[in-house]
């Protein structure tokens, strides 16, 4: 396996530090990570570049710069990370593992990280209702192969929703691998807009999608 991981980048700062000291070693053991840049404000770009990482730089969305990284890298398996996100210490390993069976993606259960005690109960839903549906989240580092992300031509140009979408037209190629081992990641959004009020808002979006509601109309609700 030659895994490129992939992180779309879009006013990140205070998690970059975290994030390129764990990314650090992979890098030294020869794995590809590229981070794309959405036209942070912060210095996000500066701060990956600085820690010694590849940066390019995208049109703004979150499925366009995982889009111009896959592009842009050349691992035969693609790892999807969001900024937030942690990957556990045998993920690649359990990776390889996973796509070695014949499937062509999965992901990674989830733990969320953060003071409401809710979260944990949210995190097992997430879990639960991803292995019954196999639908994934980008929260939970989607990963394929090329061969499946490129057939299929990458994440749809969506401003919301691109992974409930890859993972339906994924469906149709294969059953994901739902790998026990954890990400990490941030409770934030969470914490911010309050636990409650975030669960009903995922569930009500999520619901008008499968009602055919544009994702561009989601994304504004969203916001």
């Amino acid at each position: 396996m030659r895994p490129s991981i992939i992180i779309p980048l879009l006013n990140e700062a205070p998690n970059l530090p975290a994030l390129t000291r764990q990314l650090a070693p992979l890098v030294q053991a020869g794995v590809e990570v590229l981070f794309v840049d959405g036209g942070s404000q912060d210095g996000s770009a500066s701060l990956a570049e600085a820690a010694g990482f590849r940066v390019i730089r995208s049109r703004r969305g979150r499925a366009c710069q995982m889009n111009a990284g896959a592009t842009a890298s050349h691992g035969d398996t693609l790892i999807f990370l969001h900024a937030d996100t942690a990957l556990p210490t045998d993920a690649l390993q359990a990776i390889d593992a996973s796509l070695r069976t014949g499937r062509e993606w999965g992901r990674f259960d989830v733990h969320i990280a953060g003071r409401p005690w809710m979260l944990g109960i949210v995190a097992r839903m997430m879990n639960w209702r991803s292995r019954i549906t196999g639908i994934a989240t980008g929260d939970q580092a989607m990963f394929m192969t090329r061969q499946a992300f490129e057939s299929l031509g990458g994440f749809p140009d969506q401003p919301l929703m691109e992974d409930i979408e890859m993972s339906r037209r994924l469906l149709a190629r294969s059953r994901p691998a739902c790998l026990r081992s954890k990400v990490t990641t941030s409770g934030r959004r969470w914490e911010s807009r309050g636990v409650w009020r975030t669960i009903f808002l995922m569930w009500r979006l999520r619901w008008n999608y499968w009602r055919g509601v544009p994702a561009s109309r989601l994304a504004e609700a969203y916001r």
